[in-house]
């Protein structure tokens, strides 16, 4: 009988093994291929915008020139180049973390001081996003007091900096702690239905966000006024009023101390709802540029993109957290990565990182549904402006003023554009339907 159990056990123990090996080949090919793709889509970008950046396009000859394209080839390149390098980074960063026993390490020394599980998953998370930060912190210098402060973009202090750093470090703990705290308390007491109670959270966090972000966490990091200019001001309300739209205000704010970047943006929801105007954006646009691309923001609201990410991301939530909660008792997860018994809240980073790879090979999907609701915003600009003039034209002046790629390679845009490339974008404006 003895040797008919030592037999059993063997056997077993070899399924086990054969299970461990499998599952870990299967996160390195998928995470070692998205390495893989990223860095070909980055490269083959560069040097498909190294061969045609540097002749301007017909529709771009009356805003800029060859020594402004040519900024506007070496920012993006510079910038794919080191953004490259950094996600390089860590990634292989999150693979030795994984990799090296530092997680089991880290439950066990945690699990030695006997506290509570909902402090043991603050203290590991914490720990982590400690490290993770401070390593981030010579990527974040070098990005704006080395390439945007070459290119005349950044125009920050480095004490802004650091106060900037502080208050998000600030906003963070509060937030994550809260919300991580509950999450974990209703993984320990809600026992099997707690997937489902943490999604209600989550969708109801996310909420609550939009509703406080404009009035509460923005002020933190800017200045917001009320318009000083009353011409523009009243065209705006003469705007928002023809499209039917109630804001609470029109609001600019101080991004120049900053960046010279430009922007524009509604945000909040219901009282908080507010339209906001980067200083840049109203020191280098004409009124009519700025309408334009405030019609199409108000095209995004009116199309409804804005409730259709937001049911999308909670029916995605909903099936993230579910898949969390099928995953996190699987023994042959933690024993893959070296944690001798279940640690829950370490559990939840594996699943994570184990998911990002293929969350990855999903992002075409998105980007195409995103990119087709900017058309639709682009169509609405024109329809509430009555002329596809003022919004070529903006999109033009935001192209050089933020040295944009004109020459994006067809594959790269399929996998992260969020907007149509601005050639795209334009020569569709200006086709005879239009």
């Amino acid at each position: 009988m003895c040797l008919e159990q030592q037999g059993e056990e063997d056997e077993a123990m070899g399924i086990q093994m054969i299970q461990f090996n499998s599952l870990l080949a299967v996160f390195l090919v998928f995470f070692l291929s998205r390495i893989l793709i990223k860095e070909a889509l980055t490269w083959t970008n560069i040097r498909h915008l190294q061969r045609h950046g540097r002749q301007v396009p017909e529709i771009f000859r009356d805003e800029i020139d060859g020594a402004t394209l040519s900024r506007m080839t070496d920012y993006t390149v510079t910038s794919a180049c080191f953004s490259s390098l950094a996600g390089i980074f860590d990634d292989l960063l999150t693979l030795a973390v994984l990799l090296s026993g530092l997680l089991p390490w880290l439950a066990g020394v945690i699990a030695g001081w006997h506290i509570h599980f909902v402090a043991s998953g603050l203290l590991f998370f914490g720990c982590l996003a400690l490290v993770g930060g401070a390593l981030d912190i010579p990527f974040d210098l070098y990005r704006i007091f080395g390439i945007e402060k070459r290119y005349g973009f950044s125009t920050i202090t480095f004490s802004l900096w650091v106060a900037d750093s502080l208050k998000s470090l600030g906003v963070s703990v509060v937030l994550m702690g809260l919300l991580g705290g509950a999450f974990l308390t209703l993984i320990h007491y809600a026992e099997g239905s707690w997937w489902f109670w943490s999604w209600l959270l989550f969708a109801s966090f996310q909420m609550l966000m939009l509703w406080l972000y404009p009035v509460i966490i923005a002020p933190l990091f800017n200045r917001f006024e009320p318009i000083q200019d009353s011409n523009l001001k009243e065209a705006v309300m003469e705007l928002a009023n023809r499209a039917g739209l109630e804001v609470s205000g029109i609001y600019q704010v101080d991004e120049g101390k900053r960046s010279r970047h430009t922007n524009a943006y509604f945000t909040g929801l219901g009282k908080t709802k507010r339209i906001v105007l980067f200083d840049t954006l109203l020191a280098s646009h004409t009124q009519e540029e700025i309408l334009a691309i405030l019609a199409h923001e108000i095209g995004h609201w009116k199309k409804k993109h804005i409730l259709k990410q937001l049911v999308f991301m909670e029916l995605a939530s909903l099936a993230v957290f579910y898949l969390f909660s099928r995953l996190l008792n699987w023994p042959l997860l933690y024993l893959t990565f070296g944690f001798p018994e279940q640690v829950t809240y370490a559990g939840l980073l594996l699943i994570g990182i184990l998911a990002g790879p293929f969350f990855f090979f999903l992002n075409p999907l998105g980007a195409a549904a995103l990119r087709k609701f900017e058309r639709e915003a682009d169509d609405y600009s024109l329809m509430l402006m009555g002329t596809a003039a003022p919004i070529i034209q903006a999109l033009k002046r935001l192209a050089k003023d933020n040295l944009s790629n004109l020459f994006p390679h067809p594959l790269y845009v399929k996998f992260y554009y969020s907007h149509p490339p601005l050639l795209e974008r334009i020569s569709r404006l200006m086709e005879p339907s239009n």
